[in-house]
Order: structure tokens, then C-alpha cells, then sequence
């Protein structure tokens, strides 16, 4: 199974040497909903999930929570909640959000705040290679010490500064002995939750909460690393550097899988602009079968813009679908030809880089010929079953 890899711009084979695929992919900062951008993004790599176990592959998944960043803490703040119980709170709406979309569930779900003392483990070592530096009880990484740095993204270096002051960054930290250098760890701020460490009370910072949450629960290196476009640069690009530093290994993650961004009115979806529409809301008016439809009709390295009739026509499309499986428990095991075409041509559209819309496209011409079999009275049982066990591939229950 072939995915487009983001950092050598080339199909790379997923599949482990022994038929393993370990893979980590960002999951949430849990101070908000899920929008579609997020559940988009998820149910892209639950789909990569459902293949490779079809394909035989031992899949383990791993998709961490961030609970304490700058951005829940600002949120936290602003609402007057403890960190933690916002968390809390936002991470229940999630997970029914993604058991209503019919997503299986990761392997593991780490959250960042179980996982400190490894991440003080990944800082020392960083400081022991004589690659990060201590001011005022913050640690920074030396970007420029990792000659690679920047391949994944392929920014130059304005770009870079800017995304970063995008991000909070802060490239003009006069402490930093270069602009792109980034906190591992920062020192305690008043108000913020801490833990101890050799350079006193602090926080990890965000990037190197994702690397020792992979390492600690897949090893290094590991077979696949996914998320949204929007983290290319910093986070990822950053998760490279360091963990390079701290291991030698580069890449530390054989693949890296970007999901596109899903806009509204030309605009990237986000929780900081607040242009959102939100999957809990949606799935009061439409079948969970409609909006994944709907997530998966545009490929997944594609930018979506958000558009109401498009999600009315998936919910017609859904229930074509179901129409579609009503033979599915005649008896007879007669086989079809045009059912096992058509399996043939859904499974290679998703071993190529997990192209959903050729997938579909597939699904429903099944699904038509299995109703104008209906419509002649001459149903085929295969065909209907076809549709049901190919439907399950892309995670629709179709009832």
C-alpha cells in the first residue's frame, strides 16, 4: 500500500517489514469541539487503519491528546476552569463524536501530562548531545543543528519566521541564540500548571510531547506519522529536529501523512478564527453514513471547502447506498462478476495513496447495478453484499 510521503515528495509502501504498521498520528488540544477539519482528519486515518488490518498488517495506533499547551491554557483562563477539567470535558464531546462517525478507536491514547518524565528524559538527552541550551530554566533546541532541518516543510527561511510568529513562536525571544530555535522546556509561568525538572519548575514544550509520546509507545523508528497540513510547520517539522538530536535518527518516522484542511468561505476552518461548523451539530441533521460521504469525497491531500448542498447530496448518496444492500441476505452464494470487478477496483483506488473518491465512485456504481437488478426484480445477492463489505472498508454501517 503506497501513501504519499511529505518529506521525500514520494509514494512510500507502508507496510513494515513483518507486516507491522506502527503509526502516530497528532490528535487534539481538547478546548473545543470537533469541527469538520478535525473529524475530517481522523476519519482519513481510520480509513488508512481499516485497509491495512484488511491487507493483514498488525496496525498500532497511537494518537496522543495534548492537555497542556499555550492554547488550552489561554482557554482555560479565559473561561475560569481548571485546565484539566476542560480537557476533560472536551474530550468526552470527541470520542461520541468520532463513536457516532462509526471510528475505530486508537490503539493507545496518551495524554501529554502522563507522559512528563519522559519527556524530561528526551531533554536531558537533547543536553548531553550538546544540542540544547538553558536560559532562565528554559531549554532551547538548535534548530541549526540538524542539517536537514526544514526538509519536511521545504520553507525557506522567511517562511519559517513568519509561521512561527503565526504559532507563538516568538523567533525575537532575545534568549534564543538563533530565531528558530525552539523551547523543549519552559520555565514556570505564574499561574500555569509546572513539574519539577534539573532546571527547575516548567512545562514540556509542545513539540516534544509528540516525540516522546511516539518514541514511548511505537520505538524509533516507526512506520508512519500523520496529522493535519497545518502541522507541517513548526510541529512536525520541529518533532524531526529534536528527536533527531536526541536519538540520531532521521527520520525518525518512515512516512509522514498530511491530511488537507477543510475550509469555510476560502478559509482554513480553526478553532482560533472560529469559522466552524461542528460535526455534533451536523449529525442532528444528517447520517453519520452522509458526512463521511461527504469527508471522504474530496482526497485527502485536497483542500475542501465547506458547502451545505454538498453534504444534502451525500445524505441522497447514503441512502442509495442502503437501497442498495436490501439482497444482501437472500439465499444463494452465486457469484458476480461485476461484485468482484468492482472489489478489485476499490481496494487498488485505495492502496493508491488512499484515493476515497475513486473508492466511492466505485461503491456507488455497485450500488447502481444492484438497483437496477432490484428494479428488473432480478436482485444479486453478491452485488448487495459487496456493497456492505466494501461500505464497512471505508467505515459506513449503511442501516
Amino acid at each position: 500500500m503506497k501513501i504519499f510521503d511529505t518529506l521525500t515528495r514520494q509514494p512510500q509502501d507502508v507496510l513494515g517489514d513483518e507486516g507491522v504498521v506502527r503509526m502516530y498520528v497528532c490528535g487534539g488540544t481538547p478546548y473545543d469541539t470537533t469541527h469538520l477539519g478535525h473529524a475530517r482528519t481522523f476519519l482519513v486515518y481510520d480509513v488508512l487503519v481499516r485497509r491495512l488490518m484488511a491487507l493483514g498488517a498488525r496496525v498500532r495506533h497511537v494518537r496522543n491528546v495534548t492537555d497542556v499547551d499555550d492554547s488550552i491554557l489561554a482557554k482555560a483562563r479565559a473561561v475560569g476552569e481548571p485546565y484539566l477539567e476542560l480537557a476533560e470535558r472536551y474530550l468526552r464531546i470527541f470520542d461520541d463524536d468520532m463513536r457516532a462517525l462509526n471510528a475505530l478507536p486508537p490503539d493507545v491514547v496518551p495524554r501529554a501530562t502522563g507522559e512528563i518524565p519522559q519527556m524530561i528524559r528526551l531533554v536531558e538527552r537533547i543536553l548531553e548531545r550538546g544540542h540544547g541550551y538553558v536560559r532562565d530554566g528554559t531549554v532551547y533546541f538548535r534548530a541549526g543543528d540538524v542539517p536537514q532541518y526544514g526538509s519536511l516543510s521545504r520553507f525557506d527561511r522567511e517562511q519559517m519566521l513568519r509561521t512561527n510568529r503565526e504559532f507563538d513562536e516568538d523567533p525575537d525571544d532575545p534568549r534564543k541564540e538563533q530565531p528558530l530555535d525552539f523551547p523543549v522546556w519552559k520555565a514556570a509561568a505564574p499561574g500555569e500548571p509546572s513539574w519539577s525538572s534539573p532546571w527547575g519548575l516548567g512545562r514540556p514544550g509542545w513539540h516534544i510531547e509528540c516525540s516522546a509520546m511516539s518514541e514511548h509507545h511505537l520505538g524509533a523508528p516507526f512506520e508512519l506519522h500523520g496529522g493535519g497540513v497545518d502541522l507541517i510547520f513548526p510541529h512536525h517539522e520541529n518533532e524531526l529536529a529534536q528527536s533527531a538530536g536526541y536519538s540520531g535518527i532521521y527520520p525518525f518516522a518512515r512516512t509522514w501523512m498530511h491530511a488537507a484542511v477543510v475550509t469555510m468561505g476560502g478559509i482554513k476552518m480553526s478553532k482560533s478564527l472560529g469559522n466552524m461548523a461542528f460535526a455534533r451539530d451536523l449529525l442532528r441533521r444528517y447520517h453519520p453514513d452522509a458526512l463521511r460521504l461527504y469527508l471522504l469525497g474530496t482526497h485527502y491531500r485536497a483542500p475542501m471547502e465547506y458547502r451545505e448542498e454538498d453534504l444534502a447530496m451525500a445524505e441522497a448518496l447514503a441512502e442509495r447506498l442502503r437501497q442498495a444492500t436490501r439482497a444482501r441476505d437472500r439465499a444463494g452464494r452465486r457469484p458476480d462478476p461485476r461484485a468482484e470487478a468492482g472489489r478489485a477496483e476499490l481496494l487498488a483506488a485505495l492502496d493508491d495513496n488512499l484515493d476515497t473518491p475513486r473508492a466511492l465512485a466505485t461503491l456507488r456504481r455497485l450500488a447502481d447495478a444492484a438497483l437496477a437488478d432490484q428494479a428488473r426484480d432480478d436482485p444479486s445477492p453478491a452485488l448487495a453484499r459487496a456493497v456492505v463489505e466494501l461500505g464497512a472498508l471505508l467505515g459506513l454501517t449503511l442501516r
